[in-house]
């Protein structure tokens, strides 16, 4: 049975900090899959990074089938130290949000395709081409276990803008409002 986790957000200095590497696949792994993938169903997101509960290491859960829909189809992706291997020179522009970031949205500009390399939960070395949603939801995982957010890709003014607002809001124990 999976357990919800607890959401880690801005202004944590924990989503700064760089993931380790996942040296084994075992069944506590496995279990911390599928609490990740509750946690995430729940908040509601399409994908999640372990350090945005708390874990820095290099798992993500990713499940982009049926945004818009019927949540009741579900098609998780799972990816264990995940490396992008190459990326398109095509880019777009989208709006995303984070799980992280409550309640605030920007446009972020990312390569539209990709191939990313990784371990899925059995512990088997996978390769995966991307595009669209579910390649622009990879590179802001990705982005998480490097100590990125998608923040970070905005204007130094915006991004100082949302950092400001998110550290009145957790001294004040108020919500930001933007």
């Amino acid at each position: 049975m999976a357990t919800k986790l607890e959401l880690v957000t801005l202004p944590d200095k924990l989503l700064r900090k760089k993931s380790a590497p996942v040296e084994r696949v075992d069944d506590d792994l496995r279990k911390f899959l599928d609490n990740m993938l509750l946690t995430m169903y729940e908040a509601p997101g399409i994908g999640l990074a372990a350090v945005q509960v708390g874990v820095p290491r290099r798992i993500v859960t990713i499940d982009v089938v049926n945004k818009e829909e019927d949540r009741e189809v579900q098609d998780p992706i799972f990816l264990i130290n995940p490396e992008i291997l190459w990326s398109s020179d095509d880019v777009a522009t989208e709006e995303e949000g984070c799980l992280s970031i409550p309640d605030y949205y920007a446009e972020v500009e990312r390569p539209a395709s990709l191939r990313v390399g990784y371990i899925d939960r059995e512990g088997r070395k996978q390769e995966m081409a991307a595009e669209g949603l579910l390649a622009r939801c990879i590179q802001h995982e990705i982005d998480h276990l490097d100590g990125r957010l998608f923040i970070d890709h905005l204007s130094k003014l915006k991004r100082d803008m949302v950092v400001k607002k998110f550290a009145k809001a957790a001294r004040d124990g108020t919500k930001p409002v933007f």
